[in-house]
């Protein structure tokens, strides 16, 4: 008899035992995901609070303005993982704000009574006739992972717009105070 088809025979009784045990792991690791799924910390909107300003309106067309909005967390600590959903509202038209494309998301945990904030820059529109615009009447803002959202009255003048999309960009969200 050779030596070669018994180290074969080994090889391939390693393999089968490592492949079981891979199995095994994945297996533990899927289920631990799963309880993880299950206590979702993300933060809520009826566990913070919520102010808008300062606002540093755009003077005039062409200029850009930005509104802040400061979240206090009201409730159990949370986390903040991606970018606010910002949408502009003017009657019917409603239009998404593109996240900052300089800005990182970060994971943001936020202890009971933290804060954060997160700044909406926008560009105020010409009055001239034929310019295109978005006469913004309420903003309305979500957290990340949540359907929940927040109204504001826009009185920061009509937003400029790039094809249908606002002349508009939302920043991450900072960790404020101490």
């Amino acid at each position: 008899m050779r030596a070669m088809p018994i180290t074969v025979t080994a090889l391939a009784a390693a393999l089968l035992l490592t492949a079981c045990d891979s199995g095994t792991d994945s297996n533990a690791k899927a289920g631990s995901g799963d309880a993880k799924a299950a206590k979702s910390t993300a933060c809520r909107l009826d566990g913070v609070g919520a102010e808008v300003g300062p606002v540093s309106a755009a003077p005039a067309a062409g200029d850009t303005g930005t509104v802040t909005v400061t979240l206090t967390n009201t409730g159990s600590d949370c986390t903040l993982e991606g970018f606010p959903k910002v949408v502009l509202q003017a009657g019917d038209t409603k239009a998404d704000v593109p996240a900052d494309q300089a800005a990182q998301s970060q994971k943001l945990s936020l202890a009971k009574d933290a804060t954060t904030s997160f700044t909406i820059t926008y560009t105020r529109a010409a009055a001239a006739a034929g310019t295109q615009s978005l006469a913004v009447k309420t903003a309305t803002f979500a957290l990340p992972g949540t359907q929940d959202t927040h109204d504001f009255p826009w009185s920061y003048g009509e937003v400029a717009l790039k094809g249908r999309t606002p002349d508009a960009t939302v920043s991450g969200f900072e960790q404020t105070g101490d």
